[in-house]
C-alpha cells in the first residue's frame, strides 16, 4: 500500500473529501461509483465494477431484482432447473 501522505477529517454526517490530485491519478469523475471494502483495520476505496453475483463475471450483464447476473449464470441455472432455453 503506498502513503499519500495526505490526511483527512470527517465531516459531521461521516463524509470526506478525495483530493483532487488523486481523483486525477486515478482518472475518478464526479459521480463514479466506488466499493468500500474493511480489511481488519482498513477501509479500503476501489472503483465499482459491476459484475455477475455468482462468478464474478463482468460481461453480459443482466439486472435482475437489483443484482447483476451474467448470461451465462443464466443459462447455466436454467439447466439446473431442467429448462431448455433457445438461443438467439
Amino acid at each position: 500500500m503506498k502513503d499519500t501522505g495526505v490526511v483527512r477529517r470527517l465531516d459531521e454526517l461521516g463524509r470526506i473529501t478525495l483530493p483532487m490530485e488523486l481523483r486525477k491519478t486515478l482518472h475518478l469523475q464526479e459521480r463514479d461509483a466506488l466499493q468500500i471494502f474493511v480489511q481488519e483495520d482498513k477501509i479500503i476505496l476501489q472503483r465499482y465494477d459491476p459484475c455477475d453475483i455468482f462468478t464474478g463475471e463482468s460481461e453480459d450483464l443482466v439486472d435482475f431484482k437489483g443484482k447483476k447476473v451474467s448470461k451465462n449464470s443464466i443459462r447455466k441455472l436454467a439447466q439446473l432447473a431442467g429448462l431448455r432455453i433457445e438461443e438467439e
